[in-house]
């Protein structure tokens, strides 16, 4: 069975992607396609990226840069959760991200994104960095607009046709990395 990891992006006190990671998780664990789990960057305490080597090399140095890699290379594909501040993805997750190189190649990515403008350009950012990285977004994408589905911009209230547009990114997530699923085989044996 393909195992998904749903990465939370935001770090920040008080906030709302908590309510939308737990969203995803509670509806993509109804599936029975896959196994689903939550990486929450709180759990996971990154510094600013301090490997003396590139992750390109795989040589980690740091024990957090290789628990963080043990934690993210066993799965088949992602669900990135993530918040807009600026236009932008929040550095939190651009940092976990530019950690790592090889445990995130070959993998299908859905995106969940919230802000006041629904975090499309935070899920633009993301887009570019998946691809430069090897990983295959889907072309679903949920976006959570803080004004409208949001109740004072801090408790979460998606209506069904929130929850249908995840049906549908997850089932694209599913079907991608179950059809990338050879190439990762080919990389584990190669490397």
């Amino acid at each position: 069975m393909l195992k998904i990891g749903i990465i939370l992006g935001s770090t920040r006190p008080n906030r709302v992607g908590a309510q939308v990671a737990a969203w995803v998780q509670e509806h993509a664990s109804r599936r029975g396609d896959a196994t689903y789990e939550l990486v929450d960057l709180l759990d996971h305490p990154l510094p600013l990226l301090d490997e003396p080597l590139s992750p390109m090399l795989g040589q980690y140095q740091h024990e957090h840069t290789v628990a963080w890699a043990g934690t993210i290379a066993p799965y088949d594909g992602l669900v990135f959760v993530t918040p807009e501040y600026n236009h932008g993805l929040p550095g939190s997750l651009k940092n976990a991200i530019d950690y790592l190189h090889a445990e995130w190649r070959n993998k299908a990515v859905g995106i969940v994104s919230y802000g006041v403008a629904g975090g499309t350009g935070a899920a633009a950012q993301l887009r570019q960095i998946c691809g430069q990285l090897g990983m295959a977004d889907v072309s679903r994408q949920v976006v959570l607009n803080l004004h409208t589905d949001f109740e004072n911009y801090s408790v979460l209230q998606p209506n069904e046709a929130h929850v249908a547009l995840l049906g549908s990114t997850l089932d694209q997530l599913v079907d991608w990395s179950a059809a990338l699923a050879h190439l990762r085989v080919e990389a584990a044996f190669a490397g």
